[in-house]
């Protein structure tokens, strides 16, 4: 039997952001994560709950991911709403599309509760329900 070459590593994923210091405050200052350096090279990390970690990396031509890049489960989605609000989150909304959100920004329609938000870069995150 073969072994794999990813047997003793630690795997993670990445994304872009288009200003690592922005998104580092922003993960670090206002979602309260313990955000890392990764050397001079325009990187950081994300440390998240759970042991996982992130990297964040400068591209000049940045655009944002048009999928959900990171996903929260909280054990109340309307508090985690309500308290990331007060610590200027905005909520994404949308009205008229079969993800309609109500006036939190909870999508209600089926599945998990789940409001989606963005960093400074664009990227969107979530909280979701966790059942």
């Amino acid at each position: 039997m073969t072994t794999s070459p990813f047997e003793h590593t630690t795997p993670f994923s990445g994304f872009s952001v288009d200003d690592v210091e922005a998104a580092a405050r922003f993960y670090r200052d206002t979602l309260g994560l313990t955000v890392t350096d990764a050397g001079e090279h325009g990187t950081a990390f994300i440390e998240l709950p759970g042991g996982a970690r992130v990297l964040t990396y400068a591209k000049p031509d940045h655009t944002p991911a048009s999928y959900t890049v990171l996903n929260f489960p909280v054990s109340d989605v309307e508090a985690a709403v309500a308290e990331l609000g007060r610590r200027g989150v905005t909520f994404e909304r949308y009205a008229g599309t079969p993800m309609a959100t109500d006036e939190q920004g909870i999508f209600r329609g089926g599945g998990p509760l789940i409001a989606w938000f963005t960093d400074p870069a664009g990227n969107v995150m979530s909280v979701l329900q966790d059942s």
